[in-house]
């Protein structure tokens, strides 16, 4: 694992970018866009963690696709990271997930919803691994500074914060940009979900939309507002992802969007 908040070594002027689909649905898929992403992160100098949800605890609906089976997903996670010699990330959603989840993965991540959960984020960060904090779409930027706390009262300094968004109504999502900076305020590297910023939350269906075109912007701006890092969803084919499939990137459309926030981050610099 390569300690991506470690400033002595670096890595705070190196990008990184989170990436992989919503869930692990199977393994050659799993493997295809790590592969591909693992590359064009090697040709561009980003640091990469592949992302991939064991299990999806959050659904809407109770029909909704969950998984394939814990420790299926977390083995096929595990292979990911060894394979390609690459870090990885998952969430957890209840505390006592994060043991058995810290043994097939070098990164943890706390959804949205969950950023108060006081026992969650304290079981993981006794793990001693970097954690994911994701912004909850009800929290202001400074607000995450007790989340912030919880992990670090555990001994563990190796966290970040994510923005995703803030709920707008009933079934939309605003992005304020100063919350990067407000966030970076706190001390910690922060990461701009671009995926469910473009979310479309609650609609009839129960199944959550989107509006993957902007997540271009999204990254834009991030680069341009000063995100450590980019958090996006992606899949060869997101129409037939299992999860998530209106919100997810074309993974054909990466590459161009990660060209050209290299080059606002090289003109700012």
């Amino acid at each position: 694992m390569v300690d991506i908040l470690d400033k002595k070594q670096n890595k705070m002027d190196k990008m990184f970018l989170i990436a992989g689909p919503c869930a692990i649905e199977e393994r050659e898929t799993a493997f295809f866009i790590a592969e591909k992403v693992k590359d064009i992160c090697d040709r561009l100098d980003i640091h990469y963690i592949f992302k991939g949800s064991y299990r999806k605890a959050n659904r809407t609906r109770l029909d909704s696709f969950t998984g394939i089976g814990d420790d299926l997903a977390l083995e096929i996670l595990k292979d990911v990271g060894e394979h390609f010699k690459i870090d990885t990330i998952t969430d957890i959603h209840e505390s006592y997930e994060a043991e058995k989840v810290a043994k097939y993965v070098n990164h943890i991540q706390i959804p949205a919803f969950l950023c108060r959960q006081t026992e969650l984020l304290l079981a993981a960060g006794k793990t001693g691994l970097p954690i994911n904090i994701k912004k909850g779409q009800f929290l202001s930027p400074e607000a995450m500074q007790f989340a912030l706390d919880k992990v670090y009262s555990t001994g563990n300094k190796n966290a970040f914060l994510c923005e995703r968004g803030t709920s707008f109504g009933y079934s939309d999502l605003i992005v304020d940009a100063t919350s990067l900076t407000r966030m970076k305020r706190l001390g910690a590297p922060v990461v701009m979900d671009c995926t469910h910023s473009v979310q479309k939350p609650n609609q009839n269906t129960g199944i959550t939309g989107g509006d993957p075109e902007m997540i271009e912007i999204m990254a834009l701006t991030a680069a341009v507002n000063g995100a450590d890092g980019l958090f996006i969803e992606t899949h060869p084919e997101p129409h037939r992802a299992k999860s998530d499939a209106q919100t997810m990137l074309k993974l054909d459309k990466l590459e161009d969007i990660l060209e050209k926030v290299i080059r606002i981050r090289k003109t700012l610099a």
